[in-house]
């Protein structure tokens, strides 16, 4: 997909300072890593009368369909259709805003330390996408940025220009053209209205995406007459989340009108009670339930299979009692990412020596991971299927054998608490299966039992009395009695 920013200037302000305001020289062809493939910045043309910088981003079809959530929960529409064969790669969608926002962060938010007084000036702007899909057709296109200060082309594609009467596909090519807006706001209008003409996003959409909304929406969104539609299409449809935003936009509309900050209209509650009653994050709740676990074990070498993006190895180096801590994921690019999170190319040599990323499967025996105090497997097991499961146990808890293994994973009876989780789906689009609490604990005894382990049950988040904790954690310990009986 494919998008393009120009500009005007002149010997005065010449129009090469977008590459200034972008943070993007253009005298370069940059390329920038996202979770969905790879995002390329070049300038066209870069002279002081007119710039243009293009944003190229390549996906990765088969990294889509792994990562995405598919199966109907407002994953890409046409991937229930053809996983591996659909317009995401060609199409502007909520792929492009999040480049967007993470190759143009600084630009995004108005910042600019080398011209910081051209932040704040609105500039010639000329936008263009050449495949823009628009549910709604060009009027919605119109009504949706006309109002923003922009002059607005958006030109049907027909579905085949052989076959004119077949008529028009649901694409646009949208050039947007203002010398009234700012690049910071022509930046977070894209950021929000590109996923909203195509009235999907391929990533779930939970509470913090309010949050996203409204920091993006900041001056235009709470008086734009196509609010509603606007922040209902962003959140996926999601009602609470949309009565959510509702009420803090109506808040600001408030607040503008009396001239007062919002603070000072939302004030029936303290803040502190807020803060006390705002739930953490279920992924917190289980880093910080490992993290626990592992010091009652007394671990000091621990292995993280499965790593991931490296999260819970993040967590683990900010404790000194973990003394080697081992990150190890089949996926290189998982890989890659948890190294950027732990900036392992700039960390001190001390730090650096506690810990290591290794590419491995653990579907293998791998004579690297013996010897270690413990292995945590968290969100790991719901990924295979059912029939390589018996490989990993292997793997694990007969050939690494470390003295302690935690294990979570999803508790099925829990999803019927997610209202935005359509009865009968698994949370994830690549999870295999999801089991009872039952279903767990018979494999865990069974594992335990084949391979000389004790094994303990803790939940993790709220405990519901009725379907129990959105997550369930088995605490392996070995037994070393029959070793020891030997040694005797």
């Amino acid at each position: 997909m494919f998008l393009t920013i120009s500009t005007r200037g002149d010997a005065a302000h010449p129009a090469t300072d977008l590459g200034y305001l972008l943070h993007k020289h253009p005298g370069k062809a940059q390329k920038f890593s996202t979770s969905h493939g790879t995002a390329h910045v070049f300038y066209p043309e870069a002279d002081d009368r007119r710039c243009t910088a293009a944003l190229l981003l390549e996906i990765d079809p088969v990294a889509l369909v792994r990562r995405g959530r598919g199966k109907g929960r407002s994953g890409a529409p046409d991937a229930a259709l053809a996983q591996y064969v659909n317009d995401r790669p060609y199409a502007a969608s909520s792929l492009l805003a999040v480049a967007l926002s993470g190759v143009f962060s600084s630009a995004l938010r108005g910042v600019c330390a080398a011209r910081p007084e051209r932040t704040a000036t609105p500039l010639p702007l000329r936008i263009e996408v050449p495949a823009l899909p628009a549910r709604g057709g060009p009027d919605l296109v119109r009504r949706l940025f006309e109002p923003l200060g922009w002059a607005v082309t958006a030109d049907p594609v027909p579905l085949d220009t052989e076959f004119p009467q077949w008529g028009d596909s649901r694409y646009v090519r949208l050039v947007l053209e203002s010398r009234a807006l700012t690049l910071a706001e022509a930046l977070r209008h894209l950021y929000v209205l590109l996923p909203v003409l195509d009235d999907a996003k391929h990533y779930w959409v939970s509470s913090d995406e309010v949050d996203k909304l409204l920091r993006a929406g900041e001056g235009w969104l709470p008086g734009h007459p196509e609010q509603k539609l606007i922040t209902s299409r962003y959140l996926t449809r999601r009602w609470s989340l949309t009565r959510q935003a509702m009420e803090r936009l109506e808040l600001v509309r408030l607040a503008e009108a009396d001239d007062s900050a919002v603070e000072e209209i939302d004030n029936a509650v303290e803040e502190e009670t807020e803060a006390e009653e705002k739930p953490a994050p279920l992924a917190v709740l289980r880093r910080e339930a490992i993290v626990a676990a592992l010091h009652a074990s007394g671990a000091a070498r621990v292995l993280d299979l499965g790593c991931g993006q490296g999260q819970l190895v993040q967590a683990l180096l900010k404790d000194v009692r973990f003394t080697e801590i081992v990150g190890v994921d089949v996926s290189v690019r998982a890989l890659t990412i948890a190294s950027r999170r732990l900036k392992l190319d700039r960390m001190g040599e001390r730090q650096a020596s506690r810990v290591k990323l290794v590419q491995g499967s653990l579907a293998y025996t791998d004579n690297r991971l013996k010897g270690y105090d413990a292995a945590v497997l968290s969100e790991v097991i719901e990924h295979l299927d059912l029939p390589r499961l018996p490989a990993l146990e292997y793997a694990v808890f007969g050939h690494a054998r470390p003295r302690t293994v935690l294990v979570t994973t999803p508790n099925v009876e829990y999803n019927v608490r997610w209202e935005s989780l359509p009865a009968g789906h698994v949370r994830h689009g690549d999870h295999r299966f999801e089991w009872t609490r039952e279903e767990f604990r018979t494999w865990a005894r069974a594992v335990a039992e084949r391979h000389g382990y004790d094994v303990e049950f803790a939940p993790v988040g709220p405990d519901d009395p009725e379907v129990g904790p959105p997550t369930q954690m088995a605490v392996f310990h070995r037994d070393d009695t029959e070793k020891e009986a030997k040694a005797a």
